[in-house]
């Protein structure tokens, strides 16, 4: 009798086996809406009769098993994968083939799971969620007869060393074979394939190790299969195939030697080793075997060569014309083009040609400055384009800085010895930026800085959470012409009227510039300007203050631009007042009486699937981006409309459509090389409500006092049967005797700090920018997503949401997530107890400053309330009867309360 022998066997409406003598397995990659435009948008648009024929054309081109996958924020990732694999087995040619199931959410893959014939191969499966969670999901794969793609991930993160790789996929080969039942020849490990070429060192070594884990394992764990998603490789060449595919055919002959048995590839689109042109195989092979890459020499001549052709192998013709021009032309059309290739050549060049290197700066490179400079405030030139020109710019400047030095050096040691003073010319006029104590963020301030730069100013930024003291000291030892400062918080509003102030004390002349996300003309014109009698002026936008600086700074035109600005800011207090007296505020115990109403006995609250916490490290960048709403960063860029018309507008689109290119690919870079970390946490807890203002968190054994939340309410006279909301009423008062909860959460990206680091010192403002506008919509992001998976799972109030990310950015679901300092809930200080009730700094690594700002900025906490009549308000004024009783409620005195709440008092 036969036995059968241990081969991996998968199907569809035949048999794949997998024996020792089979070519490597080709797993198209086309039926996956995040790596097919095409499919993307055909699925999108319910077109799944069409969407066939792109399977119809993997099998076609050669692929053995079909990579379905749905991930995609805009769509019902359920559905559409039950719909479209419905459909797919109907169709006899691509029915004949394994479906590899693909998803990062579980209950997509059980989905699809339910629809196919045969034997199917999840991917993915980890233990990133712990070995509790995967025994879980290994055990229902396995109930359906599915092989398993495993991924070398942990709760520590993806695996990106050799020992990691081979360390975990040991691990999960244990509890597949001994706790979950699972045959050694379903499972296919994925041991990370990761982009190579990057320019970071710490990349290079990334293919290596991968093919090396894929030998250890093989021999570790016989029988056990090896795959991965290859194109991930070539990541830093995406647009040129050419190279994309020499790479991935080179790789693919290294790793299936070492024994790679399968992999995520376009079938069609895979190059014959030995056809591949000489020189492009061995600058591949050198790049992947890391072979003769020291300084990165490799991954060099490699983007050298993919920079002569396009895509699809053919030369590259590029317009050149102006590289036959004058060194000052060539100059000048790469500041305003954005072009850093030829930067240091041409640099070197003028400095050669010019008597003085200086002359170099003061010449050409500020020639070229201006006219960028004249077109940005002729609107012809945008923000984006401004930055990619700063860095040219800094690149230039910082070849010619050395013999700069030099110079300088040589003229004093000469005057030295003739015994004469060195006095040197004046330079361009200073200005002085910083964010002010207690306040982290910086991205609007770092973009006025680039802005300023780039029309000749000398700017002197001192960072975030600077002093009055530091800021005043060093603009007069700085001599600086013009000081501006930047908060984000409401209490950076006070620190900014204690500089104004201080600068009067200590008689000081420099106009004084205001701005950030939290001031205002309003706020500027009647609590700081009269501090200040030498001119306060608020600067709405980086584009204003190029106007701003050069009107303050010309002689002529300096105090009749002041005046001007007095006289501006003297009606906007008068009209301030008028608004103050025509509105009629009610006492807070009225208030209280015309508070929001809820009948508890039209809704039950849910019980949250855990009381207390629970922590999220290094949560994946890739689910996360998938919640991005892009609006908040074209307005951080200053490109007006909305996103996505902005896209298309006539004047910006263009602009714009680069802006949002170039965002997406660091985002990809960002995500695929895990250059940040996403940690978060939650918690909830049972809360009752005094039928007031505060909300009671009793202790767990009922011993002590608890936690007393506190909240403010409006105050405004409103029409007849108009409420005075408060947060609270969204709680159920303990004289009801239901059971209610309250959340929370804390979120933050980490891991910024070294690749901006990395991006001053490449003199890439363009990059570093980017950077920080895109970690800020990831931790909004990643808030949007806790809090989808709050309703849907951890809490489970919404268990049936099913929406759209366009109605997540709306806001179209149930339940609120109001945010400490916000106007719902605008005391900062009650941050302090959803920190302590989280143990968030912790969990997550955030700190708060003394003006209680969350470092790192890329942060977000806020309450979660689940009641469906929940909704986001603004208390707006209240008046002192309110704040004596809230002081007496938190325990602090008039004066402190007064400190944290003033944008708020009347």
């Amino acid at each position: 009798m036969s036995t059968i022998k241990p081969y991996s066997r998968f199907s569809g409406l035949e048999p794949l086996v997998v024996r020792p003598d089979t070519n490597f397995v080709n797993i198209g990659e086309r039926t996956n809406v995040t790596g097919s435009k095409k499919f993307a948008r055909l699925i999108k648009e319910n077109k799944y009769e069409e969407a066939l024929s792109v399977a119809r054309q993997q099998v076609e081109s050669g692929a053995q098993v079909i990579d379905v996958n749905m991930d995609d924020a805009l769509l019902d990732g359920v559905q559409a994968m039950t719909t479209f694999l419905n459909l797919l087995q109907s169709e006899p040619d691509s029915a004949k083939i394994p479906v590899m199931i693909d998803s990062s959410k579980f209950e997509i893959i059980e989905a699809g799971l339910k629809c196919v014939q045969g034997k199917c191969i999840v991917n993915s499966i980890s233990m990133k969620e712990g070995e509790e969670k995967f025994i879980q999901q290994a055990g229902i794969c396995n109930m359906y007869g599915a092989a398993v793609v495993v991924m070398a991930f942990d709760e520590k993160g993806q695996a990106d060393t050799l020992q990691r790789r081979v360390d975990i996929c040991g691990k999960a080969y244990k509890i597949l074979t001994e706790k979950v039942g699972y045959d050694p020849q379903d499972i296919i490990f994925d041991p990370n394939i990761f982009a190579v070429a990057t320019g970071l060192e710490e990349h290079n070594n990334y293919a290596v190790d991968f093919i090396e884990a894929t030998r250890i394992i093989k021999q570790k764990m016989p029988l056990t299969k090896i795959s991965g998603g290859v194109s991930n490789l070539s990541f830093s060449f995406r647009g040129n195939d050419h190279v994309r595919e020499a790479m991935h055919s080179v790789f693919l002959y290294y790793a299936i030697k070492a024994g790679m048995d399968m992999g995520i590839v376009n079938a069609g689109q895979l190059v014959v080793y030995d056809e591949i042109e000489p020189e492009l195989r061995q600058l591949c092979e050198d790049v992947i075997l890391n072979r003769n890459n020291d300084n990165n020499e490799a991954t060099e001549k490699l983007i050298a060569f993919a920079e002569t052709v396009k895509a699809k192998g053919k030369a590259e013709v590029k317009d050149e014309a102006w590289r036959n021009t004058a060194v000052e032309e060539r100059l000048k059309h790469a500041l305003v083009n954005g072009i850093t290739e030829y930067i240091d050549a041409d640099t070197e060049e003028a400095r050669q040609k010019y008597p003085k290197p200086l002359e170099v700066i003061e010449g050409p490179l500020m020639d070229g400055m201006n006219v960028v400079g004249d077109l940005f405030g002729a609107g012809k030139m945008f923000l984006p384009q401004v930055v990619k020109s700063a860095r040219v710019m800094k690149k230039s400047v910082a070849i010619l800085t050395p013999y700069i030095e030099l110079e300088k050096e040589e003229r004093k040691q000469a005057h030295l010895a003739a015994g004469t003073v060195n006095e040197e010319t004046a330079g361009a006029a200073k200005i002085l930026l910083a964010t002010v104590k207690g306040d982290v963020h910086d991205i609007g301030k770092n973009i006025v800085g680039v802005v300023l730069g780039c029309n000749g100013y000398d700017v002197i930024d001192l960072g975030v959470m600077v002093p009055a003291d530091k800021i005043l000291e060093t603009a007069q030892k700085e001599k600086a012409d013009i000081i501006g400062l930047s908060g984000l918080i409401t209490p950076s509003l006070d620190e900014m009227v204690h500089v104004a102030h201080e600068m009067k004390r200590r008689g000081m002349k420099q106009p004084l510039l205001i701005g950030g996300a939290t001031t205002s003309r309003m706020h500027t014109a009647v609590k700081i300007a009269p501090q200040y009698d030498n001119g306060v002026v608020h600067v709405l936008d980086a584009s204003r203050s190029v106007t701003v600086a050069g009107s303050l700074l010309n002689k002529e035109q300096k105090q009749s631009f002041i005046n001007s600005i007095n006289k501006e800011y003297d009606d906007l207090r008068d009209s301030f007042n008028k608004k103050k007296t025509s509105k009629t505020y009610l006492p807070y115990s009225e208030a209280l009486i015309t508070k929001n109403y809820v009948d508890y006995k039209k809704h039950k609250p849910v019980k949250p699937s855990f009381e207390g916490i629970k922590v999220f490290k290094s949560f994946d960048l890739g689910t996360i981006a998938k919640y991005i709403d892009w609006g908040p960063f074209f307005i951080a860029w200053e490109m007006p409309g909305q996103y996505p018309a902005v896209l298309e507008d006539k004047i910006f689109g263009t602009e714009a459509k680069k802006l949002f290119n170039d965002a997406n690919a660091l985002l990809k870079k960002v995500v695929a090389e895990k250059w940040l970390t996403a940690n978060g946490v939650i918690g909830f807890w049972a809360a009752y409500s005094n039928n007031a203002d505060t909300v009671f968190l009793p202790s767990p054994a009922g011993e002590g006092q608890g936690v007393r939340l506190e909240f403010l309410r409006q105050q405004m006279k409103k029409a007849v049967g108009q409420p005075n909301f408060s947060l609270a009423d969204f709680i159920a008062p303990k004289e009801t005797n239901v059971q209610d909860y309250i959340g929370g959460f804390a979120v933050t990206i980490t891991g910024l700090e070294e690749h901006l680091k990395k991006f001053a010192e490449q003199h890439d403002e363009y990059n570093k920018i980017m950077l920080q506008v895109l970690a800020d919509r990831l931790v909004e992001a990643f808030a949007e997503c806790l809090h989808e998976q709050v309703r849907k799972e951890h809490w489970g109030y919404a268990k049936e949401e099913a929406l759209s990310n366009e109605q997540l950015i709306k806001e179209d679901y149930k339940g609120i997530r109001p945010a400490p300092g916000y106007p719902a809930c605008p005391d900062h200080t009650e941050k302090l107890k959803l920190f302590d009730l989280l143990k968030a700094t912790e969990n997550t690594g955030i700190t708060l400053t003394e003006s209680l700002a969350m470092y790192p900025a890329a942060s977000v906490c806020g309450w979660y309330f689940s009641h469906p009549e929940s909704n986001y308000f603004g208390i707006g004024k209240i008046m002192q009867d309110q704040l004596e009783d809230y002081a007496k409620r938190k325990g602090m005195s008039i004066d402190e309360a007064t400190r944290w709440l003033r944008p708020i008092l009347d």
